[in-house]
């Protein structure tokens, strides 16, 4: 306790010790300032009619009010923007399916998903042991035909900047390995997996 006084009684004497040589410049810093910004309020204060003011803080006291009636009242927030939800692998594979038929892009794309998936199970039958993308998509009992092997083969190993844009109705249609039903070969790669799985 002895120790809080003395410190206080040192504080209090430092500060008057610089309170003479500092007034200037506290006057200057502080005293100014707060009184220039004292004077503009008044200034704004009287040049707005008194009804402004009584308006305004009936509207505050009427808010309050409310507030204290009603605590759980909402105010209408900002509308948040509507994201797409997240799709999932199957979902986005089934909406390439569809659009297959519109470009040579989406047609990849359906062969690239199911190029890998041929890729995966051979790996799996293989018991997991490395295996290039590039190897023949073959293996002890695969027996895929070779339209259906050149198909997953061009979705695995290709691009489709491979093939060329067929939109173009003046350049006769092009017979591409990925023109193959894709019925065909997701139905060969159920058999596979029902086997794997055996």
């Amino acid at each position: 306790m002895m120790r809080r006084a003395l410190i206080l009684v040192g504080i209090l004497a430092l500060a008057a010790l610089l309170a003479f040589p500092l007034r200037a410049s506290v006057y200057g810093v502080v005293i100014v300032p707060i009184s220039y910004l004292l004077w503009a309020l008044g200034l704004f204060y009287h040049a707005l009619p008194q009804i402004i003011w009584w308006v305004v803080i009936a509207i505050l006291i009427l808010y309050m009010f409310a507030r204290s009636i009603l605590p759980d009242i909402k105010f209408p927030r900002r509308r948040e923007q509507y994201s797409m939800p997240a799709r999932g692998q199957v979902e986005q594979l089934s909406d390439w399916m569809h659009k297959s038929e519109k470009g040579v892009y989406n047609r990849w794309l359906v062969a690239n998903r199911l190029g890998r998936l041929a890729y995966q199970i051979l790996v799996q039958r293989d018991s997991g042991r490395p295996r290039s993308f590039f190897a023949p998509l073959d293996g002890p009992d695969w027996n895929a035909s070779p339209n259906l092997t050149g198909y997953l083969q061009a979705g695995l190993q290709g691009s489709f900047a491979d093939y060329p844009n067929q939109n173009n109705p003046f350049n006769p249609p092009v017979k591409t390995p990925l023109d193959h039903d894709v019925r065909d070969a997701v139905e060969f790669l159920e058999t596979k997996i029902d086997s794997s799985i055996r």
